[in-house]
C-alpha cells in the first residue's frame, strides 16, 4: 500500500484491520451485553434479530473478541512495555490536557495512557472470557455449580463496566489528538505529529532511517 510523500507510517494495514475488528466485537458485546444485563436495555436485542439470537451470538462474539485482542498483543506488547518516560509523561498529564505538550518529556510509540489502556484490557479481557465461560449454559451450564454461576455474573458485569469505561477514554483520546484517526484508518501520521506526540519514536524512526524523515530534518518538524 502507497502513503502520501513525506510521511510516517504509523500502522499497517494489517495492524489496523486487526484493530477495527476487535473494536467491532467490542461493540456488538456491549450493545449485547447490556440488553443482557438489564430489562431497561432489552431493546438493543433487535439489532441482533431476537433475544434469542442475541443471547446466542453473544459468546461466540466473545470468542472473537479473544482471538482478535491476541493479535494486537502479540504485535504491540513490547511497545506497550513500562518505563521511566512513562512515569515522567504521566506526572505532567494536567500539561498534556491543557495541550502543552512541549513542556512534556518525550515518549516513545505509545504513551503512558495508551499504555493503561493496552494493560488494563490485557487484564480484563481474559476476565470476561473465563466468567463468560463459566455462565455459557449451552456448554458449560451442566460443569458449573448455580452458586458459581452467580459469582462468574457478578464478575463478569463488573469487569465488563471496566473495559466500557477503559473503551470509552480510548475512543475520547483518539477524537481529541487531532492525527490519531488518521493513524487507524489509513496508516500514516505527520512527521510533525509524530515528533509533537511521539519524540522518542520520531527520533528512533529517524535514526534508522525507517519511512519518515533523516536525523539532520527533525528540527525543521518542530513547529508543524
Amino acid at each position: 500500500m502507497s502513503y502520501p510523500k513525506g510521511t510516517i507510517v504509523r500502522n499497517a494495514t494489517v495492524t489496523r484491520l486487526n484493530h477495527w475488528f476487535t473494536g467491532l466485537c467490542f461493540v456488538l458485546l456491549t450493545l449485547s451485553g447490556l440488553a443482557l444485563f438489564h430489562p431497561v436495555f432489552f431493546w438493543l436485542s433487535t439489532l441482533f434479530g431476537s433475544g434469542q439470537w442475541m443471547r446466542a451470538v453473544h459468546p461466540w462474539l466473545g470468542v472473537c473478541l479473544v482471538v482478535s485482542f491476541a493479535g494486537l498483543f502479540v504485535q504491540f506488547w513490547r511497545d506497550n512495555l513500562w518505563n521511566r518516560d512513562d512515569t515522567a509523561w504521566a506526572k505532567k498529564l494536567d500539561k498534556v490536557l491543557d495541550n502543552r505538550e512541549e513542556e512534556v518529556p518525550p515518549v516513545g510509540r505509545f504513551n503512558a495512557g495508551q499504555k493503561v489502556v493496552f494493560w488494563g484490557m490485557v487484564l480484563i479481557i481474559p476476565v470476561l472470557f473465563v466468567t463468560g465461560l463459566l455462565i455459557w449454559e449451552v456448554y458449560f451450564g451442566d460443569a458449573t455449580s448455580i452458586e458459581t454461576q452467580r459469582v462468574a455474573v457478578l464478575v463478569h458485569s463488573m469487569a465488563a463496566i471496566g473495559a466500557i469505561l477503559i473503551w470509552i477514554a480510548h475512543v475520547y483520546a483518539a477524537l481529541w489528538v487531532k492525527g490519531s484517526m488518521r493513524a487507524m484508518l489509513h496508516g500514516w501520521v505527520t512527521p510533525g505529529w509524530a515528533y509533537r506526540h511521539h519524540r522518542k519514536w520520531f527520533k528512533s524512526l529517524a535514526a534508522s532511517g525507517s519511512p519518515g524523515p533523516t536525523p539532520d530534518s527533525t528540527a525543521k518538524f518542530r513547529e508543524h
